[in-house]
């Protein structure tokens, strides 16, 4: 069988399964009309999925980073994550939280906390369902996890987490956060929780609910969004103007042509390498700017 062809629709099929109503039988309908056949819609699950399996950007051994599994204290409860800094580091550095998709803490997010680290930052990638006894192995499982958790509860441990950053030995008391998909919109609510995060980087993440709570950001925003994103994007404009209101700082880029999910380089068929070459470049001399 030829390589199929990926078309928006089964691309908005998946975002609809993943993010939304949809359940799996629904999707796997749904993709197989669209592709043709259930046997054309099972190759094409795969390159719409993120690949556990795909090879790190970063191993997980490299020599130039220390890397060790933490838990600390959260607002109700322990919270764990995975602490990556500089093998070399003998002076105080920014501290970035790295905030996972509606996955969980996987070797994805820990890839991506190791790339953080290397640009000179300690990177704690946090697992947001600690609560629930940590993210699962089954991926499915974990995405079925993220409806049980209190927004507000969430919201509480973003900024236990900021405030047990900010109190290391190691770090020199400045706190970022960056966030993709589940993990964006999180970005977004801990800079409206936490008067101590200095600045927020939100991946295609969705917009506050309470426009009139984004008085209370004090973090320097970096908001990366997918030109194909409409789900997501139908909040720009409202969440730009309570920003703009509010006398806030941010900057807001959309990279015409590129899906939700664009920096996940473990999903073939919505990875966008320009597009995600981009917004890192800018969202590393962002928090280099900011975290000094």
């Amino acid at each position: 069988m030829d390589k199929p062809v990926i078309t928006q629709a089964m691309i908005d099929a998946y975002d609809e399964y993943t993010h939304l109503t949809l359940d799996r039988r629904g999707f796997m309908e749904r993709l197989s009309k669209l592709a043709g056949s259930g046997a054309a819609a099972a190759v094409i699950v795969p390159m719409l999925a993120a690949n556990s399996a795909q090879a790190a950007i970063v191993a997980e051994d490299d020599p130039r980073l220390k890397a060790e599994d933490v838990s600390w204290p959260g607002a109700d409860g322990e919270m764990k994550g995975y602490l990556v800094r500089p093998a070399d580091q003998t002076n105080k550095l920014g501290s970035v939280i790295v905030i996972h998709e509606n996955r969980g803490l996987n070797a994805h997010t820990k890839d991506v906390a190791r790339r953080v680290a290397l640009e000179g930052f300690d990177a704690l990638a946090v697992d947001f369902l600690s609560p629930l006894g940590g993210t699962p192995p089954d991926e499915e499982k974990a995405r079925e996890m993220f409806s049980q958790l209190d927004p507000a509860k969430t919201a509480a441990n973003g900024v236990a987490t900021v405030t047990w950053l900010k109190g290391q030995d190691w770090s020199n008391g400045k706190v970022g956060a960056v966030g993709f998909c589940w993990g964006g919109g999180t970005v977004n609510n801990l800079a409206i929780a936490s008067p101590d995060l200095v600045a927020g980087v939100a991946y295609y993440g969705a917009q506050p609910k309470d426009a009139a709570a984004i008085a209370n950001v004090k973090a320097a925003l970096l908001l990366h969004y997918a030109g194909q994103d409409e789900r997501i994007n139908a909040g720009i404009d409202a969440y730009k103007a309570a920003l703009t209101a509010a006398g806030k700082e941010f900057t807001v880029y959309v990279y015409d042509g590129a899906q939700h999910a664009f920096n996940n380089d473990t999903s073939e068929a919505r990875y966008n390498k320009d597009a995600a070459e981009l917004a890192w470049g800018r969202t590393i001399a962002f928090f280099k700017e900011k975290l000094a």
